[in-house]
């Protein structure tokens, strides 16, 4: 499709040309001479081959495209080469802006526009004239320029926000099976530390009850103490910490593997960060495993360095051995099947990322991966300083490329006129604009203020340069910088008056602002955009002279300038509606995943404890029973059939899973698998529970607490979120922060539904806080609704 589209655009602007010139001058009956239309179709030809192209080698592109068209247009008339020469270069420049980063894309526009002024000097020499063609040429190369990198941005966003949404999908089926594994796990340790020490004790002493009469009163008190640690190993695997997981992390893991080879005689190196445990961590893992059980078959003792870096944007995980010492037998250099290469790029492919392996200039051999990082997004390769400085080179050579002439063929005679022309101070104002649109994020109500200013000296400019040429050219440039910030969501932001600072009680919708209020709270920046610029066209009108009465220059320009911000107003409000519709369906779709995930793992850890509390628990506090009552017979019975209970427990563990009718509603006690979930799609989460917390709440505070945490913690965003909760007398505490997402008004609604239900109160405040009170005594309705 790509193909299609690339071959169709130039075929198009070739025709646009064609009926510029020569169809022009034909119906005109002016017939050009064949030499100019060799010229032109030869051109054409050029550019057309090179757009094609444009994908693979933007820059390229660009660069034969802009020189085809200098040298074609200085044979040809006027206008031979004007659709070319301007749309040509703006399509291979957007193209540019598009594939390429952003150093490459400003420094193209850069170069460009200096390479067309200069050209212009060595044509022409400098001279008085007004140059406003060059600042148009700049603005459109700017225009372009911007709206290529605007592109790019945001197809970033939505790559990054589809490959999310996979690794969503993807965890939202590991995690119940994760639960399981982590079950199966802890549950084998108890029993194959604690219940088999009591059996093993317990026998011992009643074979030597004859002999040595001690042994019996040891192992009942062995047996009372190690069931009292199987019931709270055994709690603490019914509900584990949401902050404190005894799994060992991917770090952990990876560490263990490095220490594995090491024992193998292998000389490993490592730097390896933190990793959430996820798709990400199991990819680095198998990768890491993989690159080194090569390592140690085909070079056996060479010095390997495994490097893991966990970032915002990407995880690099590089394995680089060098050359095997002189003499070293690969002894396992047979023993591969010959896909492990296919199966470290499948490893990367599924977790979302790439994947390069090659020798190194020493004759070692480099295993490097780039996946996805913390926030989710596309994984891009750094640029070397080197790179950087050859294309500053390059640029700077095309750039002076055209003054060489000038200097070795002749001198050209500078103008003698000592008045600054127009274009002069037009280019200098256009430049201003440009930073002042550059600070617009981090300094909105200060950019605005400088473009309103820097709109009123335009027609200072025109009458201070002599200005000739159209009148409302200059202030239609002014406006399209203002126009540009008014589209913008920052300034928006900026002036709107903040929300969601006051306390949401019982009833719907109290205390929450106006969906209106933030589009009201913009009119007095749009009303100041109409008076500046309509002060500045009529005064451009009056200083030029007019026969239009002097009343109906400012009515009209009112009008005119009206018109443009509404429609620019308009256009930016429904760019962000879009992207909030965007949003907010991933938003619900990575919410709905999550709760689906943390309900099906819920249900598994839920069928496991009912086993845990039918027989296990029962047969170990049976145990404990017959120990302090001294019966050391009927303790080593009971301690086997906790045995047996347990192992029958396992086996039930391996099987199903609950049916889907059957999940119960997860509680706080879930938090933790929440927590997994959310930091295996990425997200930074820590969950902290005071001591002051009861164990047991009201059904319903408990119920609607989880589903308040979710809620908030589901929010998109790329921020590290904390999560407190904390308790007093009478009052359950969620304190969130780091969610600025939390404040939109769906997830405010979602909440404050909750929090209503049972009489409590939801307070959000700056920097992304959001505060929830509930209270521990409920209604006996509000219980019973919940059950």
């Amino acid at each position: 499709m790509n193909r299609t589209d690339d071959r169709l655009l130039p075929v198009l602007l070739i025709c646009a040309q064609a009926v510029v010139w020569p169809g022009a001058a034909l119906v005109r009956g002016a017939v050009p001479p064949g030499s100019a239309l060799l010229v032109a179709a030869l051109v054409a030809g050029v550019v057309a081959a090179a757009l094609a192209l444009r994908r693979v080698r933007p820059v390229a592109t660009l660069v034969v495209v802009a020189a085809a068209c200098a040298l074609g247009a200085g044979p040809l008339p006027v206008g031979a080469m004007a659709v070319l020469g301007t749309a040509g270069v703006a399509v291979a420049l957007f193209t540019v802006a598009t594939e390429r980063d952003a150093f490459t894309a400003v420094l193209c526009v850069v170069a460009l526009a200096a390479w067309q002024f200069l050209q212009g000097i060595s044509l022409h020499g400098l001279s008085d004239r007004d140059g406003l063609d060059l600042v148009l040429t700049a603005v459109l190369y700017a225009a372009v320029c911007g709206t290529g990198m605007l592109v790019r941005r945001s197809r970033r966003a939505r790559r990054a926000a589809e490959q999310r949404m996979k690794r969503a999908e993807a965890e939202r089926h590991r995690l119940p099976a994760f639960e399981r594994r982590r079950m199966e796990r802890e549950l084998h340790d108890v029993s194959a530390h604690h219940l088999t020490a009591v059996v093993v004790t317990a026998g011992a002493a009643l074979g030597l009850r004859e002999r040595r009469p001690e042994l019996a009163e040891e192992a009942l008190r062995f047996a009372v103490e190690t069931g009292r640690e199987v019931t709270g190993a055994l709690g603490a695997v019914r509900a584990p910490a949401p902050s404190r997981e005894d799994l060992p992390s991917p770090e952990q893991r990876l560490l263990e593997l490095v220490e594995a080879f090491r024992r193998l005689n292998q000389q490993v190196d490592c730097e390896i960060d933190p990793l959430p445990d996820g798709a990400v961590a199991d990819a680095a893992y198998g990768i890491v495993r993989e690159a080194l059980t090569n390592v140690a078959r085909y070079a056996p003792g060479a010095h390997t360095r495994v490097r893991v870096r966990y970032g915002d944007t990407r995880t690099d995980v590089v394995v680089t051995s060098a050359a095997p010492p002189a003499g070293a037998a690969a002894h396992g250099a047979g023993l591969g099947g010959g896909r492990g290469q296919a199966f470290l790029r499948s490893r990367a492919r599924e977790a979302g990322g790439t994947l390069t392996t090659g020798p190194t200039e020493e004759g070692g051999w480099e295993v490097a991966a780039v996946l996805p990082g913390r926030t989710a997004a596309l994984a891009e390769r750094s640029v070397p300083r080197s790179y950087r400085l050859a294309q500053l080179t390059a640029a700077v050579g095309l750039v002076v490329q055209p003054l060489l002439p000038a200097l070795v063929i002749r001198a050209q005679d500078a103008s003698s006129g000592t008045r600054v022309s127009a274009g002069v101070f037009f280019a200098l104002l256009a430049a201003a604009q440009a930073v002042a649109l550059l600070w617009l994020r981090r300094a909105p109500r200060t950019a605005y203020g400088a473009l309103l200013g820097l709109a009123l000296l335009w027609p200072v400019a025109m009458a201070a340069g002599d200005y000739d040429g159209p009148v409302l050219l200059p202030p239609a440039l002014s406006l399209l910088a203002t126009c540009a910030a008014l589209g913008t969501d920052q300034l928006r932001q900026a002036i709107a008056p903040p929300e969601g600072r006051g306390v949401v009680l019982g009833l719907r919708g109290r205390d929450q602002p106006s969906p209106t209020r933030a589009g009201i709270a913009v009119l007095p920046a749009e009303f100041s955009a109409v008076l500046v610029h309509a002060a500045a066209a009529t005064a451009a009108v009056l200083d030029r002279g007019t026969t239009v009465p002097t009343w109906a220059v400012p009515a009209s320009a009112i009008l005119a300038v009206s018109l443009v911000v509404a429609v620019a107003r308009w256009a930016g409000a429904l760019r962000d509606r879009r992207e909030r519709a965007d949003r907010g369906a991933r938003d619900e779709r990575l919410a709905t995943w999550t709760e689906e995930a943390v309900r099906d793992a819920w249900a598994e850890r839920r069928r496991i404890a009912t086993g845990l509390e039918t027989t296990v628990l029962a047969r170990t506090a049976d145990m404990v029973t017959e120990a302090e009552a001294g019966r050391l017979d009927a303790t080593a019975d009971r301690a086997r059939e906790a045995l047996a209970a347990m192992r029958a427990l396992l086996d039930t563990v391996r099987e199903g899973e609950t049916a889907p009718e059957l999940r119960p509603q997860p509680t706080l006690q879930a938090l933790d698998l929440l927590a997994h979930q959310l930091r295996a799609t990425g997200r930074d989460v820590e969950i902290r529970l005071t001591d002051r917390v009861p164990e047991r709440l009201p059904t319903a505070v408990d119920l609607a607490a989880y589903h308040a945490a979710e809620t908030v913690l589901a929010a998109d965003g790329d921020e590290p979120a904390v999560l407190e909760l904390d308790a007093d007398d009478d009052t359950l505490t969620l304190t969130a922060t780091g969610v600025p997402r939390a404040a939109d008004p769906a997830v405010r609604e979602r909440l404050t539904t909750r929090v209503s239900a049972l009489g409590g109160t939801l307070t959000t405040g700056p920097q992304g806080t959001v505060r929830l009170r509930l209270p521990l005594a409920v209604a006996p309705g509000h219980e019973e609704r919940e059950r």
